[in-house]
C-alpha cells in the first residue's frame, strides 16, 4: 500500500485528480487531523521562500487555487463540498497558515527578523492599514491623564506612596510602607488599535486588548482586591489567600486568590466570557455562583443565564495576547469584529454572506491587507479596503 505522505505529496504534485482521487481527499479531510498533510504543504512553501525571488503570498495564494480547480467535482453541490470550503483551512493550512509564514518572514530582511508588535511593514496595497501598537492613556486620581505610547521609560508619577514606573511597554506599581489610609484610583484605557500590559500593585499582570479599560487602588488594603473591567483582558493573579482577587465586569463578578484567567466583555459582543487556564475561579451573576475548572469557560448570556463549557480551545481565547489571532470555527462576523478593534477600521457588509466558518493563525503584527490576503483564501470571501472601511463582499 502506497505510503500516506508519498500519495499526499503525489496528488499535490499531480496536474489533475481523478474523480476518485478527489473523492479519497474529502474524506481524508474529513476524518483526520491532518498532520501529514500540513507538514508537506509547509515544507513546499519553505522551499519556494529558499528557491525564488517572486512574492511568497502569490505563491501560496496559486497553490491553493489550484488545488480548489483539482478539487471541483463536476456539477455536484453536495454538501461535502462545502464542507471542503470550510475545513480546508484548518485541516491542512492550503494557505492560511502558509500565508501566516510568509508574513513572519521577509524576505528583504534575509529571512530572519520577526516584526515586533506594531511592526510596520511594506504596505501591498495603497489604501493598507497598519496593525495596533502598545499604546494606551493613563488617568490619575486626580482626573489628569499621561499618554503612555508618548512618555518615556521610568518614573511617571507618584500616586500616594506608590511609584508609577513604564518600562518597554508595560507599567509597574511599586507601593512604598507607610500607605495613607485614602484610597487612589487609577484608570488604564487603551483605544481601538492598542494594547497594553500593566502590573498591578499586588504582583498581578494583566494585559488589557484593544478598546478596554480596567480601574484600580494604587495600593490594595482591606479583605480584598477589586478592580473593574471593561473590554478584554487576560490575568495573572498574584497568590493571596487573605485578599480574594475579585474583577467586576458589566453585572457579574470573578473572584480569585491566585489564577491565570481571560474575560471577553466587550459591549458588541453579546455573550460575557470567562476562561480559566490555571486555577480556580468563582463567577458570580444574579444570584447564581458558578465555579470553574482549569479549561472551562463560563458564558453569561444577553437572558442573564450562565452557561459552562469545557474542553475550551485554549490557544484561541489566547491568541491575542499572545500577539495572534486565532480564528477555529469563527463565522465571518465574529472575525471582523476582531479586525475592527485591532486595526481601528469600520466595517461595511456589501452584501449577506453564507454562513461560513474560518480557520486561520495570523500573527496580529501583520497589516491589514495581508491578513484579508489570508482570510480570502478561502475562496468564500472577498475585501475592499476603501480609507478606514473594509468592504466584505461574497
Amino acid at each position: 500500500m502506497e505510503d500516506l505522505s508519498k500519495k499526499l505529496e503525489r496528488l499535490l504534485e499531480a496536474d489533475v485528480w481523478t474523480e476518485e482521487e478527489k473523492q479519497w481527499l474529502l474524506n481524508y479531510l474529513e476524518v483526520t487531523e491532518t498532520p501529514e498533510l500540513k507538514q508537506i504543504m509547509m515544507q513546499k512553501f519553505q522551499e519556494q521562500l529558499l528557491s525564488t525571488q517572486d512574492n511568497s503570498s502569490v505563491f501560496s495564494n496559486e497553490l491553493l487555487q489550484n488545488i480548489h480547480e483539482k478539487l471541483k467535482l463536476e456539477d455536484r453541490k453536495t454538501p461535502v463540498i462545502r464542507l471542503w470550503t470550510r475545513r480546508i483551512a484548518a485541516a491542512c493550512v492550503a494557505g492560511i497558515l502558509i500565508t501566516g509564514t510568509y508574513l513572519w518572514f521577509d524576505r528583504k530582511d534575509n529571512q530572519s527578523n520577526v516584526a515586533g508588535v506594531g511592526g510596520q511593514q511594506k504596505s501591498s496595497l495603497k489604501n493598507d492599514v497598519y496593525p495596533g501598537t502598545n499604546k494606551a492613556i493613563l488617568t490619575l486620581a486626580d482626573g489628569s491623564t499621561i499618554s503612555l505610547n508618548d512618555a518615556g521609560n521610568g518614573a511617571l508619577a507618584e500616586q500616594g506612596n506608590t511609584k508609577v514606573l513604564k518600562f518597554d511597554g508595560k507599567l509597574t506599581y511599586k507601593p512604598q510602607e507607610n500607605q495613607s489610609q485614602k484610597i487612589l484610583f487609577n484608570t488604564i484605557t487603551t483605544p481601538r488599535g492598542g494594547q497594553y500590559q500593566v502590573a498591578l500593585p499586588d504582583g498581578t499582570q494583566v494585559w488589557l486588548n484593544a478598546t478596554s479599560s480596567i480601574r484600580f487602588p494604587t495600593f490594595f488594603s482591606g479583605n480584598e482586591r477589586k478592580v473593574e473591567l471593561t473590554g478584554e483582558a487576560y490575568f495573572e493573579v498574584a497568590k493571596n489567600a487573605d485578599m480574594p482577587f475579585r474583577v467586576k465586569v458589566r453585572n457579574a463578578e470573578v473572584m480569585v486568590l491566585g489564577t491565570h484567567f481571560n474575560i471577553m466583555a466587550y459591549d458588541e459582543e453579546e455573550v460575557l466570557k470567562t476562561t480559566l487556564l490555571e486555577g480556580s475561579v468563582q463567577f458570580i451573576s444574579s444570584g447564581s455562583n458558578t465555579v470553574l475548572k482549569p479549561g472551562q469557560q463560563s458564558q453569561l448570556k444577553p437572558d442573564g443565564n450562565v452557561g459552562v463549557t469545557g474542553n475550551v480551545n485554549l490557544d484561541e481565547v489566547i491568541a491575542w495576547k499572545n500577539g495572534m489571532f486565532n480564528f477555529a470555527g469563527a463565522d465571518i462576523r465574529t472575525v471582523m469584529r476582531q479586525l475592527s478593534r485591532w486595526y481601528d477600521v469600520e466595517i461595511i457588509y456589501e452584501e449577506k454572506l453564507l454562513a461560513e466558518l474560518f480557520h486561520a493563525d495570523i500573527p496580529r503584527n501583520t497589516n491589514l491587507s495581508e491578513t484579508l490576503k489570508a482570510l480570502e483564501l478561502t475562496g468564500k470571501v472577498h475585501f475592499r479596503i476603501e480609507d478606514k472601511k473594509i468592504i466584505v463582499m461574497p
